[in-house]
């Protein structure tokens, strides 16, 4: 049997969720859900309909509602007498802090709407956000949802040429971007990017640029604003307008099986909703005294539901810090949990494993002890993991909620409830009181207590994509085509004896790197742009730091030659085109790649290489000499 944490009696007592919202939510979900709206969120006009699911697909949710995003976020807070209450406890890297109360938040957020609508934003118009983990970020997005106009934020690591498509998918008429960040104690560019993105035929007609780092960028005048001169001198008094529930609150562009970036789109009453929910039970959110951290970028989904909205919505006291662990040493994370007294931290399983790797003794040298809970996101966490964060980070007293979700979900799915679950260590568990979820075979069957399957949603949920951004054929095909009225999530799953869940990772052509899904043709034809290569077969192999690692079998054009820089020249050339995180961990230079008859690439064989195990069937394949070849004739890099 696993080994197992209930929570403690003193913990359980005091628990925000208890056990009876699984008994309400599954007497009458829609009536579960109706409460969570109405009791955490402001209507300006209440809704006539929880769910309309008639045109299935297509979800709406709380028909006929209509509601502000960032009055729920800011301006309720304020009026209802918490505006000297900390929104957000903002960390630079470089050692720069800065404490805003709800009430500046407000007149912020205010001030940047009213310079947004002056560069000619208006409802219904797409603003792109490329940015570092800065104050101005929230407030960007926050004055986005006041509008109306829907954002996409795109990761400040992602390069020139995946912002400009992006910004064209999206036909944003903004851009708002820094001078650069700060990141491993050094000032990191960003607006060159975006003069690059935006260079040509583009729908950007201004750029709003913050200053940060007061590096020299280059300037047009007939383009390029900053920040400092537009949004301070505005006026800092806005009234928000009340959205339909279903009006679009922002695009996130995500990796598909494609080379084409999927721009998942979300709208306002379900999500906020759900994000709000999720982070008071999940969390265990008691808003007057927790004090919460996210360690993500807003570049991510965890960021948009974890850091701005879910948090902001339930008036809670956060923590945004730029940088990076290591900056300036080793313990900065846990300086800053003991600075500011952080109780509640959520961070992913790749910085908990590097962590390990550190040490015990650098999270030992800083108070740790007013940590309450632990929060895992990204990927499935291994048992090691979760004992050494369990132990180590929170001392043995913590609760740790291990959550599944996913860009496309908008809000935790699965995961303990802190106050509930008996924990096991490496187990998501069970779905969240309102969400129904199941694992099933290759013909939709469900599965049992101890069988691995394919995770699916079974019903709809509130917070859950509405689209992909311009192709909704695309988005039936990638979601709802493998089985008729399941959402497929694209993971692997398996049920214990107990019947609690364990993901196993990605089951498509999408590989989880660090908690970032990265498409494997994304970066395949990024390999095949470079003048050398003929074609390419990108695989996600297990790694013990980062979740899965990328690697590379690539065939060079018979006027290219292998030489001793040939990969190393290939792997920049990758982080060029797509960005540094999408740069392979290795590239193998081969002769052949292993094919069907039909011509498919047989990637399980290539994972089977990568992960040096021995070579599965490969009775399919056309050429069944093709993995000796390749064993005997590959060239393997190493990691820089």
């Amino acid at each position: 049997m696993p080994e197992t944490f209930p929570p403690s009696p003193e913990f359980a007592a005091q628990a925000v969720a208890g056990a009876a919202l699984y008994d309400e939510a599954a007497t009458d979900r829609e009536a579960f859900w109706a409460r969570q709206a109405r009791e955490l969120l402001s209507w300006d006009q209440d809704f006539h309909q929880t769910l309309d699911w008639s045109d299935a697909p297509f979800a709406e949710w709380f028909v006929g509602g209509r509601l502000n995003v960032s009055y729920n976020c800011v301006d309720r807070h304020v009026l209802a007498g918490r505006g000297d209450k900390v929104a957000i406890h903002f960390v630079g890297e470089p050692g720069d802090r800065r404490d805003i109360t709800y009430a500046e938040l407000q007149r912020e957020v205010s001030k940047a709407a009213n310079a947004l609508t002056s560069l000619g934003i208006r409802k219904g118009d797409r603003v792109a956000i490329y940015l570092p983990m800065i104050p101005e970020a929230v407030i960007t997005m926050l004055a986005c949802a006041r509008l109306g106009a829907p954002h996409s934020v795109v990761f400040g690591g992602f390069s020139a040429d995946a912002l400009r498509s992006r910004i064209e998918d999206a036909q944003a008429s903004l851009v708002v971007t820094a001078d650069g960040g700060y990141r491993r104690s050094t000032a990191s560019l960003l607006k060159p990017a975006v003069d690059a993105a935006v260079s040509g035929d583009s729908p950007v007609s201004k750029v709003l640029v913050v200053r940060r780092t007061k590096s020299d960028v280059a300037w047009d005048d007939s383009r390029d604003v900053w920040w400092h001169d537009v949004v301070d001198g505005a006026s800092d008094q806005h009234t928000p307008e009340a959205h339909d529930s279903e009006h679009p609150l922002f695009i996130l562009y995500t990796s598909g099986t494609t080379g084409k970036p999927k721009g998942i789109f979300h709208t306002t009453g379900g999500y906020l909703t759900q994000t709000a929910y999720t982070h008071k039970a999940v969390f265990d959110l008691h808003a007057d005294t927790d004090v919460y951290w996210c360690t993500a970028d807003v570049g991510w989904i965890t960021g948009h539901s974890y850091i701005v909205y879910g948090p902001l919505a339930n008036g809670a006291t956060q923590v945004i810090y730029e940088g990076t662990p290591d900056s300036p040493h080793r313990g900065r994370w846990w300086d800053i949990i003991a600075e500011y007294g952080v109780t509640i931290f959520y961070t992913a399983p790749t910085a908990i494993r590097t962590c390990m790797k550190w040490g015990d003794d650098i999270p030992a040298a800083a108070d740790l002890s007013s940590l309450r809970v632990l929060g895992s996101v990204g990927e499935p966490i291994n048992p090691e993991a979760w004992r050494w964060y369990h132990r180590v980070v929170g001392g043995g007293r913590c609760p740790i909620v291990d959550t599944w979700w996913q860009t496309e979900t908008g809000a935790i799915m699965i995961s303990p409830l802190p106050g509930v679950t008996a924990t096991k260590p490496g187990s998501a568990q069970v779905p969240l009181p309102g969400i129904n979820v199941a694992v099933v075979d290759d013909e939709a069957k469900p599965l049992g207590n101890g069988e691995s399957g394919l995770l699916v949603v079974t019903e709809p949920w509130p917070s859950m994509l509405r689209g992909i951004w311009g192709d909704p054929e695309r988005y039936r095909e990638t979601y709802w085509s493998r089985f008729e009225g399941l959402y497929f999530a694209g993971d692997g799953a398996k049920k214990d004896e107990d019947g609690d869940l364990w993901l196993l990772g990605r089951v498509d052509d999408v590989m989880n790197v660090s908690g970032h899904r990265l498409s494997t043709a994304e970066i395949e034809s990024a390999l095949v742009s470079h003048p050398s290569v003929a074609e390419a077969a990108v695989v996600g192999a297990t790694d013990e730091t980062t979740g899965q690692a990328v690697c590379a079998f690539v065939i060079l054009r018979g006027t290219a030659t292998e030489t001793a820089d040939s990969v190393t020249e290939l792997r920049n050339h990758v982080a060029k085109e797509i960005g540094p995180i999408a740069k392979p961990r290795q590239i193998m230079i081969v002769a052949e790649l292993p094919k069907t008859r039909s011509g498919k690439i047989m990637r399980r064989l290539l994972r089977d290489i990568a992960e040096n195990r021995e070579v599965g069937d490969t009775s399919t394949l056309a050429d069944t000499n093709v993995m000796n070849l390749i064993r005997t004739g590959l060239t393997t890099s190493s990691e820089d």
